[in-house]
């Protein structure tokens, strides 16, 4: 069994007015830089044998506080970025066409925005890869640092939920916080979900 600590990366300067990143690569906010750092906190006082992350500069730069107090390599995956929410990149809901957003509110994973990722590939790849780091650090407790949504729709694709309902069930990721999840030949175990690691 292999747990992953999946955290999702500090705040951004796009946090206040809740724009969406996607794959835009936004840097992190002041806050974000100090959460990264209780992160890295966190995570050296655990028994952490991994630390892997997204590509872009928000994942990268929460995970490397971790890595560096835990005197180990960060390991970058692109298949742990974000979603490209296409039409919706760079902007906030009240900015975009009020059919589509009350579109994409019914059925987020049926009605993504023009352009953007199709949320069902999103999801398996999400969960393709948890399931690639699980068997490449076998028995390891490994700190996992990525995005809001494709924690959420790759936690709904591991725990067989419906991925339309991503957005209510799962409606909050905070930057930071730690959801633990146990994976073993494949099936996955919920621990904890959005557990503080500390500046919030």
């Amino acid at each position: 069994m292999t747990t992953l600590y999946v955290a999702r990366h500090g705040e951004t300067v796009w946090h206040e007015e809740n724009r969406y990143a996607g794959v835009s690569d936004v840097a992190l906010s002041e806050r974000g830089r100090r959460q990264a750092a209780a992160l890295g906190r966190w995570a050296a006082a655990r028994e952490i044998g991994a630390v892997w992350a997204s590509p872009l500069g928000r994942a990268r730069g929460t995970a490397a506080p971790a890595a560096n107090a835990l005197g180990l390599p960060l390991k970058v995956d692109t298949d742990l970025s974000e979603l490209d929410f296409g039409t919706a990149e760079g902007r906030v809901l009240t900015e975009m066409p009020a059919d589509e957003v009350a579109a994409f509110r019914a059925d987020p994973a049926g009605s993504p925005f023009p352009g953007a990722e199709d949320p069902v590939k999103a999801a398996a790849r999400g969960a393709a890869v948890l399931r690639h780091i699980a068997d490449a650090e076998p028995g390891a407790r490994v700190l996992v640092v990525t995005h809001s949504t494709l924690l959420r729709l790759t936690l709904c694709e591991l725990l067989g939920m419906p991925l339309s309902s991503y957005r209510r069930v799962l409606p909050r990721v905070r930057n930071c916080a730690v959801t633990e999840v146990d994976l073993s030949g494949g099936a996955a175990a919920l621990i904890a979900y959005n557990l503080p690691t500390g500046d919030e």
